[in-house]
């Protein structure tokens, strides 16, 4: 049980940059700095579109809610199991 909530925030961390860094990156200088793109006059054309761009960013924002879904499944789990366990207060007398 603890390797599967450690994972499953591991994964969440991991959507939640992959995600950050696909909405940010785009609209940053970095973006402009490409060496495939200085190469090919038709892909520095593709990347410089703002669809092109606007597209990684909205990809991005789904990497982030997934991130967000599996945060709270995680975080869920362990609520979830919490209440399973006995409650050491309380004693019935069969």
């Amino acid at each position: 049980m603890i390797i599967s909530v450690a994972t499953r925030l591991l994964l969440a961390a991991y959507f939640l940059e992959a995600g950050l860094i696909l909405v940010i990156a785009p609209w940053s200088s970095f973006w402009d700095r490409n060496f495939f793109a200085a190469v090919s006059p038709a892909l520095d054309a593709l990347l410089a579109s703002p669809y092109t761009r606007g597209a990684v960013s909205g990809v991005g924002l789904i990497t982030i809610a997934a991130g967000l879904a599996e945060l709270s499944g995680a975080l869920g789990s362990r609520r979830a199991g919490a209440a399973l366990r006995p409650d050491d207060t309380v004693h019935s007398d069969r």
